[in-house]
């Protein structure tokens, strides 16, 4: 019977932290994230239209998280579900930032500085 609680224990123990190691995933990927977004704004390597939709973007991720956490708990499949979307969010930020159009003035303005 005790073998079984403290099995039990470190099972519970070892979800926790990696919930955990879960939720911190998705808030380093979250600050990343903006980090790039807002780098690529004012370099010029973003467009006004592609910075609003890529923070339009960023903003639905932060809907996911905030309803799977509303809970207390990020389960597998929410995290699943926040990490899928941060991977999507990263491929359009990369290929936003990379395809040529760009903002002229602030571009101007970044290299004058």
């Amino acid at each position: 019977m005790n073998r079984l609680l403290i099995t039990a224990a470190a099972l519970a123990l070892t979800a926790t932290s990696a919930l955990a190691y879960g939720k911190a995933t998705v808030d380093a990927n979250e600050a990343a994230q903006a980090s790039r977004i807002e780098q690529g704004r004012y370099n010029g390597e973003l467009t006004r239209r592609e910075y609003r939709n890529l923070k339009a973007e960023q903003d639905h991720i932060l809907e996911l998280e905030r309803r799977a956490k509303a809970d207390g708990h990020l389960s597998k499949r929410e995290y699943h579900q926040i990490h899928d979307a941060q991977i999507n969010a990263s491929r359009h930020i990369k290929q936003e930032s990379t395809d040529n159009q760009t903002s002229w003035y602030r571009r101007w303005l970044y290299r004058t500085r």
